[in-house]
């Protein structure tokens, strides 16, 4: 669930808007008659005029489910009471809208930043704590992630069979991706968690352009999964990991034949390492525009100098 915030500068068309918008359901309505918008405007205006320097006094915000979730009425009004009541918007008038319009279920809420007695409810910062406390609401109530796609922390159940399928492929796709090199690695490792990979063939040739994957009766294109998830981007990742592994093997493989061939090898270089480190990470001194260098061969010179000479 995410949240977002919208100036709005009138009861009027804000509250026209959430209930005479085809399909939405009025939910709540505290303070204000909801059975006709333009009574709903009288109220919410009536309040307002208790604090005529309050500008902005229509609070105007929007709570957006994950595609597909379906969280029923009495659980949407709890959360959105919760949410006004976590921004401090309290002993206010309210309406809630529930809408249908768009793929996702969503809620318009309405309040009055000036309270029942007449005193500014305050909106600083308003649109950052509100998706702060929306993401706390998602988690507290299980439902879906906006940001992070992670199973730990979506309640599978209310998601369709479509979304649920779709949701598992990702995250399997996350956790194995990690130890494979090739994308036929990958396909061995899915089809052990019964995810099938298909791929697109560019014309008539065996070059591969694109990747599906399937799971049960539901297919989706890579980029349907996660856009990290396309051909294109899986093939760099693995490619990446290939070349990382070279690496790490080659080195593994120089370090066991320095041991075997030269064992003390190891332990002079850790001896002389402090040395070699501070000489390397010595910033280099200058006095006169001289190069720290030339300054202590001037040293030895100089001293040099300074030792008495004995005659014969």
């Amino acid at each position: 669930m995410i949240s977002k915030h919208l100036t709005a500068h009138s009861f009027y068309h804000t509250c026209r808007y959430i209930t005479n918008k085809p399909g939405a359901e009025l939910l709540v309505a505290e303070g204000v008659r909801g059975y006709d918008f333009k009574l709903m405007t009288e109220d919410f205006a009536l309040q307002q005029a208790l604090r005529p320097e309050k500008k902005l006094a229509c609070m105007h915000a929007i709570l957006s489910f994950y595609p597909g979730e379906k969280p029923g009425d009495e659980k949407m009004k709890t959360i959105a009471l919760e949410y006004l009541e976590q921004l401090n918007i309290v002993n206010t008038q309210v309406a809630i809208s529930k809408h249908t319009d768009r793929s996702h279920l969503h809620l318009h809420i309405v309040a009055n930043m000036v309270n029942n007695d007449g005193k500014a409810i305050s909106n600083s910062w308003i649109g950052l704590r509100g998706k702060k406390i929306a993401q706390a609401l998602t988690i507290k109530h299980q439902l879906v992630q906006a940001i992070e796609k992670n199973l730990k922390l979506t309640h599978l159940e209310s998601l369709n069979a479509y979304e649920a399928a779709r949701y598992k492929i990702f995250i399997t796709i996350s956790e194995q991706l990690p130890g494979c090199k090739t994308v036929e690695e990958l396909e061995n490792k899915l089809n052990k968690h019964g995810i099938e990979t298909i791929y697109k063939y560019k014309g008539h040739t065996q070059e591969k352009q694109g990747i599906s994957f399937k799971m049960g009766d539901y297919s989706f294109k890579g980029s349907q999964v996660d856009r990290k998830f396309s051909y294109i981007s899986l093939t760099k990742k693995l490619g990446l990991q290939q070349r990382l592994s070279e690496k790490q093997a080659l080195a593994e493989k120089v370090n066991r034949q320095l041991k075997q061939n030269h064992p003390d090898i190891k332990k002079e270089i850790n001896k002389n390492m402090p040395d070699v480190w501070k000489a390397v990470l010595e910033p280099v001194k200058e006095e006169k525009g001289l190069p720290q260098e030339l300054l202590e061969e001037q040293r030895r010179k100089k001293k040099r100098r300074q030792r008495p000479s004995f005659g014969h």
